[in-house]
């Protein structure tokens, strides 16, 4: 279905093998489609092997528009509130107990954590690659206690470049790897004795690009706008 009507959307989770046009709760609903187009909705319908349909309705909703998201500076995000806001990476993403993996931003007014949960899946992995310094637009529904943002999605505006040790530095004298002193001591040859402070350090490659990342389909609230909702300017 979701290959033969391209404007639909959200309607099954392909990584995580997950129904999402069933609802989970035992209730009249069989299910319901999402899409931009009502003719292909129609159509769409002939192609799911349901129980015996008594009727169906086609009604215009805000599901998969982003309406319920404000944007804000950090120092006036607010809980319980659905947010825009943007930052730089102050702490580091951090695993923790739940497999919960849980960041801060600041801007010019104030600090805060986000949250990529265990349900996001493999959307915590992207979370995972980002660094201090890192600028990232997040999206999300605030927490309470303690103050944090539930991604929904993530904009990554800028990735801080990294360095990483290649090499001890080599005696400009006897052209050999000189000798770690220890932790913050630098680096001696020991042939002639010459010192060096400047091990060889080359640009580290980061797993990641700028650009818009959002939680898996199992994992997305109603109102979430999809990517490709987002890339294909339907609203």
């Amino acid at each position: 279905m979701d290959e033969t009507y391209k404007s639909t959307f959200d309607n099954f989770d392909y990584e995580n093998n997950h129904n999402r046009l069933t609802p989970s709760s035992p209730c009249p609903v069989l299910y319901g489609i999402r899409g931009d187009d009502d003719k292909d909705l129609i159509n769409a319908k002939s192609l799911i092997n349901s129980e015996e349909i008594d009727s169906w309705l086609i009604f215009e909703t805000n599901q998969g528009t982003g309406d319920h998201l404000q944007r804000k500076t950090i120092g006036d995000v607010q809980p319980y509130q659905s947010v825009i806001t943007k930052g730089a990476i102050s702490k580091a993403p951090l695993t923790i107990e739940g497999g919960h993996v849980i960041f801060t931003i600041k801007d010019s007014t104030g600090e805060i954590d986000c949250a990529a949960y265990e349900p996001t899946k493999q959307f915590r992995n992207i979370i995972r690659k980002l660094s201090v310094n890192d600028q990232v637009e997040v999206y999300g529904g605030v927490r309470e206690k303690p103050l944090t943002i539930n991604l929904e999605k993530i904009n990554i505006t800028h990735l801080e470049k990294q360095v990483e040790k290649i090499e001890n530095p080599i005696c400009s004298n006897c052209g050999k790897h000189m000798k770690s002193k220890g932790t913050g001591q630098g680096y001696k040859c020991i042939k002639c004795g010459t010192k060096s402070n400047n091990p060889l350090f080359k640009e580290k490659i980061r797993d990641i690009e700028n650009g818009f990342y959002e939680v898996p389909v199992c994992a997305r609230r109603h109102l979430s706008k999809p990517l490709k909702r987002i890339h294909h300017k339907t609203f």
